[in-house]
């Protein structure tokens, strides 16, 4: 099915890092401590990502020696180049163990140490949003450092590795584009909107042409978190903010 609201023309983006574990921000657009973006970063250069392993072996027995296939391990990085040489921004390529010294450099390691932490990048096309998200990941530097003019914003490549977390399956997670509007909210602790997958509205205003389920006025505690993050509930005759009381 062709769908053209699921096309990307990236016209800005962002890339935060916060402590190993913290959720995908609520509001992507707009996310909150404790996710701290990272720096400028290089606007040629964008993001790429790149891949090691997932070898195939062929696997036979005697009456068919091609019976199915094995793959290996497959490990990803993405790469970007932030273009912001602060104390932070170095740490990150150099190393988490990068020292202060007493007069205010930044010492390069003989034994660096990756940071590890969550990470999210966020791109926006217009009222359209797309994001990566990894709950951990190491982040170093994936190239050396190259000074090659001076008309442009000299960069420093970083890696960032996404890592298996806890007991999830996955390493990161990406966000779909060309899911449709929600119609309905179903009320909860917190409810959620339907259809399922469909895209929360952003503010209280947006709820107008949602339809409450039940149309009777929710019981305490009861209500839907909207894309700004803010919650809100149905009353019986229309939408407010906050938790039903």
């Amino acid at each position: 099915m062709l769908n053209d609201n699921a096309t990307l023309v990236i016209g800005s983006g962002n890339y935060l890092t916060a402590p190993t574990g913290t959720d995908i921000p609520v509001d992507l657009l707009a996310p909150v401590s404790p996710w701290e973006p990272v720096g400028h970063t290089s606007l040629e250069e964008i993001f790429s990502i790149t891949s090691e392993g997932g070898e195939a072996t062929v696997i036979g027995s005697l009456q068919n020696k091609s019976l199915r296939t094995k793959y290996s391990a497959r490990t990803e990085t993405m790469a970007l180049i932030l273009q912001q040489f602060d104390k932070a921004g170095l740490k990150l390529y150099y190393g988490s163990n990068a020292p202060e010294l007493p007069n205010g450099l930044i010492g390069v390691p003989a034994d660096p140490i990756p940071t590890t932490c969550a990470f999210l990048a966020v791109f926006v096309d217009g009222e359209n949003h797309f994001a990566f998200y990894a709950p951990k990941a190491e982040i170093y530097r994936s190239d050396d450092v190259s000074f090659g003019d001076t008309e442009s914003l000299a960069g420093l490549p970083l890696g960032v590795k996404p890592m298996t977390h806890g007991a999830n399956n996955w390493t990161y997670a990406i966000t779909p584009l060309g899911s449709a509007p929600a119609t309905g909210a179903t009320a909860g602790t917190p409810g959620v909107f339907t259809p399922a997958g469909s895209i929360a509205p952003h503010d209280l205003a947006d709820l107008d042409l949602i339809t409450a389920d039940p149309e009777t006025a929710w019981t305490t505690g009861q209500h839907v978190v909207l894309g700004d993050g803010a919650s809100a509930h149905w009353d019986g005759l229309d939408w407010a903010t906050g938790t039903a009381a």
